[in-house]
């Protein structure tokens, strides 16, 4: 029956075997649906309409796989704070790719599916919480603008997990433009086999950078698409003031989407060492250092491609560095307009970047909430505020409308402007460790109540009123875990 509703490709699968072991998952005892992403289901052209529910329960848990589909569990290395780790799906298993109407190509994954040979001794499943905190937070990104994987569905097991606590099971449905990360090249390298890792780049230039298919050098034309990409995510990441927490070279998609959501947060006091990862304990990961391990972890997929850029070593690293070395302004320069347009500023000069950065010390200086403080900056009173009563800012404000008046523009177009990047609501840490609590007991309207909330968010209104509210002291949320 699956068969006329479910189509599936697995063109991952025609690369060498190396790179994946075919696998089902691993039976689940009572599944039960705890949400689905129907305007998902819309917008990909995934037609399950005619898929009665407890097939489609069966098929989201892994009980039912479709006729002709063969899942796999993908291999891959990486470098995880740094240190250098055979990994690969422990406890994911992609059941193939779903071709949309237009064309586009998206991975489905099942997450928490079971064991697979790269578990490294894990259980291969995954708990209720931080599932739904993949969902919640990729589902944010998609609305706030950000490149972004995608939640399905997530299921319930009937089973339990054994973490510090004992936990609900469940399966996250992932939907991705492909599971291609810079751990995947680490780990062709690893091969030591040129044509294993040449399969590999021809692959994803041909799924993903189709516009490089013919250039000369095309390992060399792919190192820089991909900063090109990367630059572009992370100024989106900076604009909203997301911190991934676990910027591991294997958390890395080169498709440009972020993906993994396991340690991360939306910053609520601006501070650039902002971490929220448990066990980042010396601030690798922290929001002002992000950009620079973007260029470190492509710098990793440059070492793993350099026989592909040049025949000799050392010509590739000078090839690839001259690339790598670009990757700083071009992040500067895009940081810096993103910045202004956070200020309603059109000009990119030096006036306006003093404005920006003399705004974010303040905001430091006085602990003033990062999405709070552009959301006010964009009304046409200011609200009682500690950051808005001192004379420093006062000082500041009078710069800032006498730049606006040089740039031609009056006030209501440069809020316009504002409204329009920078968001009124933000999934919160607190807000979200509400929601996955209520979850766990069994109570999902919070769930609904918080999805809701971020679906329009650059659309301020009243009822976003409850979500705007930074964290008591007593709820701030200093650390998040990957669940595994």
């Amino acid at each position: 029956m699956t068969e006329h509703i479910f189509r599936l490709e697995s063109t991952y699968a025609e690369l060498p075997p190396v790179f994946f072991n075919k696998l089902s998952p691993t039976p689940v005892s009572q599944p039960s649906l705890v949400i689905f992403n129907d305007k998902l289901t819309d917008e990909i052209g995934l037609n399950l309409s005619t898929m009665d529910e407890k097939d489609l329960i069966k098929l989201l848990s892994g009980n039912l796989i479709p006729d002709g589909v063969e899942p796999f569990a993908q291999a891959y290395a990486g470098h995880q704070f740094g240190n250098f780790t055979m990994l690969g799906d422990g406890r994911a298993i992609v059941l193939g790719e779903h071709i949309t109407p237009s064309g586009g190509r998206f991975d489905i994954q099942l997450k928490g599916s079971g064991r697979t040979p790269y578990s490294r001794g894990g259980d291969g499943r995954a708990a209720l919480g931080p599932m739904l905190r993949e969902y919640i937070i990729s589902e944010a990104m998609h609305s706030l603008g950000i490149p972004t994987t995608r939640s399905l569905a997530v299921v319930t097991t009937g089973e339990r997990v054994f973490r510090e606590d004992e936990l609900t099971g469940a399966i996250l449905t992932r939907v991705a433009s492909s599971h291609i990360r810079v751990g995947t090249f680490e780990f062709a390298a690893i091969q030591q086999d040129k044509a294993i890792t040449r399969a590999l780049l021809d692959y994803l230039i041909h799924r993903h950078f189709p516009e490089i298919r013919e250039d000369e050098n095309s390992a060399l034309s792919l190192l820089n698409a991909v900063i090109q990409k990367q630059a572009d995510l992370i100024t989106h990441w900076m604009r909203v003031g997301f911190i991934h927490g676990v910027m591991n070279t294997d958390n890395m998609a080169l498709s440009g989407e972020t993906i993994d959501y396991g340690p991360c947060a939306f910053m609520d006091r601006f501070a650039p060492d902002t971490v929220f990862s448990s066990i980042d304990h010396r601030g690798r990961y922290a929001y002002a250092n992000q950009p620079h391990i973007a260029q470190w972890n492509i710098a990793r997929l440059a070492e793993a491609i350099l026989p592909l850029i040049h025949e000799k070593r050392e010509k590739a690293i000078e090839m690839a560095e001259d690339s790598l070395n670009a990757f700083e302004s071009i992040y500067k320069n895009r940081w810096l307009i993103m910045m202004c347009s956070k200020l309603g500023l059109l000009e990119i000069n030096e006036t306006n970047e003093k404005l920006v950065t003399d705004l974010l010390d303040l905001m430091h200086q006085n602990a003033a909430d990062y999405t709070n403080t552009f959301l006010d900056l964009s009304q046409k009173t200011l609200p009682e505020s500690k950051l808005f009563k001192t004379e420093e800012f006062k000082s500041w404000q009078i710069r800032w409308h006498k730049q606006i008046k040089l740039e031609d523009q009056d006030l209501e177009s440069c809020h316009s402007l504002m409204r329009s990047v920078n968001p009124a609501v933000i999934p919160r840490n607190h807000k979200v460790e509400e929601v996955l609590t209520a979850s766990e007991q069994g109570d999902f309207k919070p769930l609904h109540n918080l999805l809701e909330a971020v679906e329009n968010p650059y659309q301020n209104r009243e009822s976003l009123a409850p979500f705007q509210v930074p964290p008591r002291p007593e709820e701030r949320v200093l650390q998040t875990f990957c669940g595994t």
